[in-house]
């Protein structure tokens, strides 16, 4: 097999459809009621007390909920959560009314709090060291909102059966985000493949569950599609080859709202080829 050759390509009406079967999966996913549409706060934690509701007073003021949510304590590492009397609050699925430790999305459990009969929650998310609350909004205007993300015109041509190479285990590759942040992700390997005979390459990251997740950069970005780049998934078809689909393309959270803490590409996955391909830029409220 040749490096990223763009065949065999399946029968062409089947693999459009199942192009536009994906696009409809990944809008599904985004208006779901806890989905990325929903976000309506971040909310960084420094060490010390803090109120928090949507009263203005409040030293944490939130865009949605009571006025008197709470009390937020951050104590070196740990955040805890006291809710306000009547304040409507569950966490976790049951009523409360105690002083809380919230545990951050980091250990894979975080202690979601809920309060507007349900449709609004937070959650402590970690970020390089940093605490933050992260608040969702079923009723956001970016989810009723929501006006679809527009497209390229689904191209075979797009998708590539490319080679695989794995990296050294413990490899990493430095990720740096929205929000100033550095981060070493695990780069479990690079992708190469050709268009009209030019070679390029893309390093490959492992987020903790060995799929292959590629943050790049290129030449369409600020123009067509979201400035900062997109995102895509490789398929493995055998140990030394993966199917790289730019149809499959798509925005960081961060193209949909403002609270989000994206990755960005890093330097070795900024392409000199303009990928006429996958989702364009979002232009509805965000």
């Amino acid at each position: 097999m040749s490096v990223g050759c763009a065949g065999p390509q399946p029968q062409e009406s089947e693999y459009r459809a199942s192009i536009k079967k994906w696009h409809a999966q990944r809008a599904e996913r985004l208006m779901r009621p806890e989905g990325w549409l929903s976000l309506v706060g971040l909310h960084w934690i420094e060490p010390g007390r803090w109120t928090l509701g949507s009263d203005e007073g409040s030293d944490i003021v939130l865009a949605t909920g009571p006025g008197k949510l709470g009390v937020i304590e951050r104590q070196g590492d740990e955040v805890w959560f006291s809710p306000s009397p009547d304040a409507g609050i569950s966490i976790d699925g049951g009523a409360a009314a105690e002083r809380i430790l919230l545990a951050a999305d980091v250990s894979g459990a975080p202690t979601v709090v809920r309060f507007n009969d349900g449709a609004a929650s937070f959650v402590l998310i970690e970020r390089s060291g940093k605490l933050g609350l992260r608040v969702r909004d079923a009723n956001a205007p970016t989810r009723t909102g929501f006006i679809g993300i527009d497209h390229f015109p689904v191209d075979s041509g797009w998708r590539y059966e490319a080679k695989f190479t794995p990296h050294p285990p413990g490899k990493t590759i430095e990720i740096a985000s929205v929000i100033n942040t550095l981060e070493p992700m695990v780069n479990s390997g690079v992708i190469e493949f050709e268009r009209e005979g030019k070679p390029y390459r893309l390093e490959v990251i492992d987020e903790g569950d060995g799929a292959l997740f590629v943050i790049f950069a290129d030449r369409t970005n600020g123009k067509s599609t979201y400035g900062a780049g997109r995102f895509l998934y490789a398929e493995s078809i055998d140990p030394g080859h993966v199917v790289v689909d730019f149809n499959k393309a798509y925005n960081p959270p961060c193209a949909l709202n403002s609270y989000s803490t994206c990755p960005l590409p890093p330097p070795e996955n900024r392409l000199d080829l303009a990928i006429d391909a996958g989702e364009k830029n979002y232009l509805g409220p965000h």
